[in-house]
């Protein structure tokens, strides 16, 4: 009997959908090249993470009840973004330990949502992209992709098939943009202090092109390179191992930050 393609449904995030659709339209490419069939939930929101990073339990418990909604009656659930995607497989249960029948929801949907290149490379196997793009790129490890969901090794393996493209790592892949979802907002100076560095490890590997996997790291960086004067290109992973990126400028010439006095990110979450 043939094999029945797994049914899945993408969790595009608020940032993708408003700003940078081509993550969207990569991602489903990626997906469906690696054998799914692919939804896109209509009534899908907000993951609720902006609202958790801020106390706000309630209105997280909202959110949350309505993703859970859209999602559950899907075989995996999967976003381009390791924030979003660890925002629902780890604290969601937490929401619901006074609720025994939301705790058993958002438990099976924790447990068959993931991270975009680490459902390809994990779930599905694949093990090369039919890809090309010309450059030296440098790959930035977001903080809740890498350590809530060990997103690792798996863009890098992928990114190694790129065509035409060789991977030049930072000093520190692993340390904070200093994006943090709302802790820009909070904390600018400290935020600026953080993503300097970071930008000033970018440059020191003499990259033409800057990689990550969350759009809201991409965001800040690309606003502070900018306004370093900097021509490292900034583009959400996806992009590239999708082969979608001669139509869509990069972030840097796409969206400046301009969202608030002594903020890097274009804009923050909604």
């Amino acid at each position: 009997m043939p094999q029945t393609k797994p049914r899945v449904a993408l969790f595009v995030t608020c940032l993708v959908d408003l700003y940078r659709p081509n993550v969207g339209f990569a991602a489903i490419k990626l997906l469906e090249a690696a054998g799914c069939t692919v939804e896109v939930p209509p009534s899908q929101t907000c993951c609720g993470q902006p609202a958790f990073n801020t106390g706000d339990r309630a209105t997280t418990r909202d959110l949350a009840r309505a993703v859970i909604d859209a999602f559950l009656p899907y075989d995996y659930v999967v976003a381009p973004s390791g924030s979003c995607a660890g925002m629902i497989a780890h604290h969601y249960p937490s929401l619901f330990e006074n609720d025994p029948q939301g705790r058993a929801r958002a438990d099976a949907l924790a447990a068959k949502t993931h991270e975009l290149v680490s459902f390809l490379v994990d779930v599905r196997g694949m093990t090369q992209v039919a890809a090309q793009y010309d450059g030296l790129a440098t790959y930035h490890d977001s903080c809740s992709g890498l350590r809530e969901l060990g997103v690792k090794a798996q863009p890098r393996a992928l990114l190694a098939s790129v065509e035409g493209l060789a991977l030049k790592e930072m000093e520190n892949p692993e340390v904070c943009c200093g994006f943090g979802g709302t802790f820009c907002v909070k904390y600018p100076d400290i935020s600026t202090r953080m993503v300097s560095d970071k930008t000033a490890d970018i440059a020191a590997t003499g990259a033409d092109t800057l990689l990550a996997g969350d759009l809201g790291c991409l965001l800040n960086m690309a606003g502070r390179l900018k306004r370093e004067g900097s021509p490292v290109k900034v583009r959400h992973v996806a992009e590239v191992l999708a082969g979608m990126t001669r139509d869509v400028p990069p972030l840097g010439d796409a969206v400046v930050a301009e969202a608030a006095p002594n903020a890097n990110l274009a804009t923050s979450a909604p």
